[in-house]
């Protein structure tokens, strides 16, 4: 009988513009030939959400998986004189970048993960080695009347916050997850559990209505992304929860208009697609990253 190997993890924090930033990284068996892969996860979750998949790809793969400033295990940031802001979670993971000394690898996108990995790979183009995008956004076409309504919602609007306020509920939480599930009985609760333990911890909610408030900045921004993604083809991978509630099925099929050799699967489910399709999804990862992995000498050639 065959024991899959399942991945050793280590768990740390790394200093980060001054905040204590929380990562998991897995150890390959092979860790100077291993592909490299960052995970960037979604609201209302954090590096958590990757657990299972950093345990069955992680001892082939490099994974490294942080938490956002007040997500997680990170440091809350402070109250400042201007708003919490993506463009603020982008700065802050590319300072995480840096610190690791990431000069190449494939991104993961899910969720607030889009918007936060399409800031870095604009900063960065040459960083990007291929893109897995799990229902993570970059057309209006992608946007459910739900997430319209929000992204509508500006500060000082009539019960806007209220509104806000109320995605940050445990039945809020939990219907993320077994909204749009094929089976809710393969989604465990300790994800949403988790989760609804960090938002309600002291000076967690502030942050969370700034980046709702501020996801306008995101669409507005989509143009400038899918003209990087037709520019630089970087080879990627879309796997999609058809019955997201904020981000549905023709958000995935949008993306082949910039990337027409993009590979697309769909998946009978909602949101956390990785929650339900697991078993599905990383065989489907680790074949692309075989398939499409250059390190960073390969991929820029020779020096001169």
């Amino acid at each position: 009988m065959t024991v899959p190997v399942v991945a050793r993890t280590l768990h740390r924090h790394i200093e980060v513009d001054g905040l204590q930033i929380f990562y998991r990284e897995s150890v390959p068996e092979n860790p100077d030939e291993a592909p490299v892969m960052l995970l960037l996860h979604g609201f209302p979750s954090a590096s958590h959400q990757f657990r299972r998949l950093i345990d069955a790809l992680g001892s082939r793969y490099r994974l490294i998986a942080p938490d956002y400033p007040g997500f997680g295990h990170s440091d809350t940031p402070e109250p400042v004189g201007s708003p919490y802001s993506f463009d603020r979670l982008a700065d802050i993971v590319d300072g995480f970048v840096e610190k690791l000394g990431l000069a190449r690898f494939v991104m993961y996108v899910f969720d607030y993960g889009a918007p936060v990995g399409f800031r870095l790979a604009t900063r960065h183009p040459e960083r990007i080695a291929g893109l897995v995008i799990q229902n993570g956004n970059a057309y209006t076409e992608g946007l459910s009347d739900a997430a319209r309504g929000f992204i509508a919602l500006r500060p000082g609007g009539q019960d806007a916050e209220q509104t806000i306020r109320g995605l940050l509920t445990l039945p809020a939480t939990r219907g993320q997850y077994e909204g749009g599930a094929g089976d809710p009985r393969l989604i465990a609760p300790d994800g949403w559990t988790l989760d609804q333990h960090f938002l309600d911890q002291p000076g967690r909610t502030q942050p969370q209505i700034d980046l709702l408030f501020d996801y306008h900045t995101n669409v507005e921004r989509y143009p400038e992304w899918q003209a990087w993604l037709r520019q630089h083809t970087p080879p990627t991978l879309i796997t999609w929860g058809r019955d997201d509630m904020f981000f549905p099925e023709p958000g995935a099929h949008a993306y082949l208009r910039d990337l027409p050799d993009a590979e697309l699967h769909i998946f009978d489910t909602g949101h956390f697609a990785l929650e339900e399709c697991l078993p599905d999804i990383a065989p489907l990862i680790a074949d692309f990253l075989d398939r499409t992995w250059k390190p960073a000498t390969e991929a820029t050639g020779p020096a001169h």
